[in-house]
């Protein structure tokens, strides 16, 4: 499947019940959808692994996709002079807008400049959707999230974006996006490796209970795409010993919860 607006479709919420969200999400995505292979490519993005991760963080901070500007009012932003509101008004002036939500005065100046757009005198234009592509586009660039989406890192991708930092403290929503990315590889048609990993299945390691790694994290994301209970975290905790084995009986393996070979081969 390519990166089009039907792709978009098949890993967004469909809101049946909730009129303006639907038609909200409609319009973003006929609209980023035409240009979302090219833009990408054009700014760096342009693995697979790349596309996918920020496709998957778009989804998580837009609600699917449904919004382009976040709901509050943006008092809370209210003489945030850390992000350049020193008017007033700017918080609600300069709230959360875009797939990334550019938030503050000071990112609208800075991100227009580059743009070469007025989003100060003009800040709805964050809202757009393809110019919140660009602008989405010039933060993953600025942050340098293309090494760790090359690693498969959700978690330091979801840090920053979510922190701003590759700290110690957890993003909001982490899961979302972990379940973002899973749905994106799928329908992609493949479950997308890390950069490093091997490519063959008979060269993969064999893995168990307590093992945790980018390939603890590969398998995950293959047991997830098929439909499989199971988080994304890197870590064979119970939950991913319970997701194999059931996983191991389904296909008439050995149902002991070790990933060797014939495991994997069943995982494609």
């Amino acid at each position: 499947m390519p990166l089009d607006a039907d792709f978009l479709r098949a890993i967004t919420p469909r809101y049946v019940s909730n009129k303006v969200l639907g038609e909200n999400q409609r319009r973003i995505i006929e609209a980023i959808g035409p240009v979302l292979r090219q833009t990408l490519q054009a700014q760096g993005l342009n693995t697979d692994l790349r596309m996918l991760h920020f496709i998957a963080q778009a989804c998580h901070e837009t609600m699917g996709l449904a919004l382009s500007e976040e709901q509050a009012s943006g008092d809370a932003y209210e003489g945030r002079r850390d992000l350049g509101n020193t008017q007033p008004g700017d918080g609600r002036r300069y709230k959360g807008r875009g797939l990334f939500q550019l938030t503050g005065r000071a990112n609208y100046q800075s991100y227009g400049t580059a743009l070469g757009l007025d989003l100060v005198g003009h800040p709805e234009l964050a809202a757009d959707p393809v110019t919140s592509l660009r602008i989405a586009c010039e933060f993953w660039n600025r942050n340098n999230l293309s090494p760790f989406a090359d690693a498969d890192d959700v978690l330091a991708i979801s840090k920053i974006i979510n922190t701003g930092h590759n700290g110690s403290v957890q993003p909001n929503g982490l899961q979302d996006r972990m379940d973002y990315l899973a749905k994106a590889k799928a329908a992609f048609g493949r479950v997308a490796a890390p950069a490093s990993s091997p490519a063959t299945p008979a060269r993969l390691p064999v893995l168990r209970l307590n093992d945790t790694g980018d390939h603890v994290t590969l398998l995950q994301t293959k047991l997830k795409a098929l439909g499989y209970a199971v988080g994304v975290d890197g870590e064979f905790g119970p939950n991913t010993e319970k997701a194999v084995r059931r996983f191991q009986a389904d296909r008439g393996l050995e149902a002991d919860a070790v990933v060797g070979n014939d495991t994997w081969k069943a995982l494609g």
